[in-house]
């Protein structure tokens, strides 16, 4: 399907109906890391169907020596800790992207743990080989990271940190990115029986295995970004999305209470959130996304789209992720008539001085959430989207359920 691009539109711009979220595909993961390295029965309910939980899935019982982690960043991290503590000899490498992104903090604090790990191209980045794992430390393991870096890292080696011989303490140093997902780690650990302590920049874990039990995953918040949007844009709307809780393990709960300032109200319900749009907006806004990444782009294309001045700060891992994500909301935006300006080192500028109304394609850059986000601008023109199989990595049903509440989507 490489190549293809699709036309989406809406003929009324008037929303309603009852949406199915993905299951969170950071859960799932974690779950799946959890339910491997068990001696026990671990069952695992509403597991994600995203390409990324489906690959981890395979990949954590693949017999094969080379493994291929594909696009798939928490894939990557996730099975370069799990196959190195647990002492199996791999070789892991993924796409070029992939090849490209770096992961030398994690291979060094793997290496002060015991593993030997050798880089089969550039310095610092995949494809890696690991030879094997002899523990270095006589009591409790110590390794001091950078916090400022991707939580995934750190994600990596906790889940894996019970299986050491003594445990783990891990110092992070710095700020800490991304510190829900580091919670929501430590929160499903304990689900399965591992206590930690986690005070200033220190987390600390015992040696203990891992408890059998079952685990339902939540659906995923990340992916509701993007009805927030299409409320938010829509002329009238009220979209039920199933699954998800009030008291959520996931950062990207926090969606609900930013996008107040949008004009999208939420209330809980039994059955997941009702979403209606209101006429509450404000003209400036100031978000600080160091700990909710993965909803720059949804705010980004928001801002510009209602003519809301976004001030965005803790962006610094956008640059990493399955593209430059800056360079490409800066690069897609200007089609629109909108800029992501920087305005001094770390801060960046939402505007729009356009009138949106001719028909554009958007492109992709094999990056789901590129897709996900620009979608909601159909509501006010018909665009393209390229290459839209790219959402199969976190929402594979997202044009399906695009389709159930109105829109025109061609192509696919």
């Amino acid at each position: 399907m490489s190549g293809i691009s699709i036309s989406i539109s809406h003929p009324t711009g008037i929303l309603r109906g009852t949406v199915q979220l993905p299951a969170s595909k950071s859960e799932s993961n974690r779950a799946l890391i959890i339910q491997a390295l068990s001696p026990e029965r671990i069952t695992l309910q509403n597991l994600s169907d995203a390409n990324d939980t489906v690959l981890l899935q395979r990949l954590l019982h693949a017999s094969e020596k080379e493994i291929n982690a594909e696009d798939a960043g928490t894939v990557m991290r996730f099975l370069t800790a799990y196959f190195s503590l647990t002492n199996q000899p791999k070789v892991l490498t993924g796409t070029e992207r992939m090849c490209h992104r770096p992961i030398g903090i994690l291979v060094d604090a793997l290496r002060e743990l015991g593993v030997e790990i050798k880089y089969l191209g550039q310095e610092g980045f995949p494809p890696l080989e690991i030879k094997g794992f002899e523990p270095k430390f006589s009591g409790k393991s110590n390794v001091k990271l950078r916090g400022d870096v991707s939580s995934q890292f750190i994600s990596a080696l906790l889940l894996c940190a019970p299986v050491l011989p003594h445990g783990l303490r891990l110092e992070l140093a710095g700020k800490i990115a991304s510190r829900p997902y580091i919670e929501m780690t430590l929160a499903l650990m304990q689900q399965f029986g591992i206590s930690s302590s986690f005070i200033g920049n220190d987390i600390e874990i015992a040696p203990k295995t891992y408890e059998g039990g079952t685990f339902s995953v939540e659906a995923d918040w990340s992916a509701a970004s993007y009805w927030y949007s299409l409320v938010a844009l829509a002329k009238k709307s009220e979209i039920l999305l199933t699954g998800l809780k009030e008291n959520s393990l996931q950062g990207d709960s926090k969606v609900a209470e930013l996008m107040k300032d949008f004009g999208v109200k939420t209330t809980f319900l039994k059955e997941g959130i009702l979403l209606t749009k209101t006429a509450e907006t404000a003209e400036k806004i100031a978000i600080d996304f160091s700990d909710i990444p993965d909803l720059a782009q949804t705010f980004a294309v928001l801002a510009a789209a209602k003519n809301i001045a976004l001030e965005m700060t803790g962006l610094e891992s956008l640059r990493i992720k399955e593209t430059d994500r800056i360079a490409a909301l800066q690069t897609e935006l200007a089609r629109f008539g909108a800029t992501l300006m920087e305005t001094k080192p770390g801060t960046f500028l939402v505007k729009n001085d356009s009138v949106l109304g001719r028909k554009i394609a958007v492109q992709t850059y094999h990056d789901h959430r590129m897709a996900m986000a620009f979608a909601p601008l159909a509501l006010f023109q018909e665009i393209q989207i390229g290459n839209p199989e790219v959402v199969k990595k976190s929402y594979p049903q997202f044009w399906n359920e695009l389709r159930k509440v109105g829109f025109v989507v061609e192509g696919i």
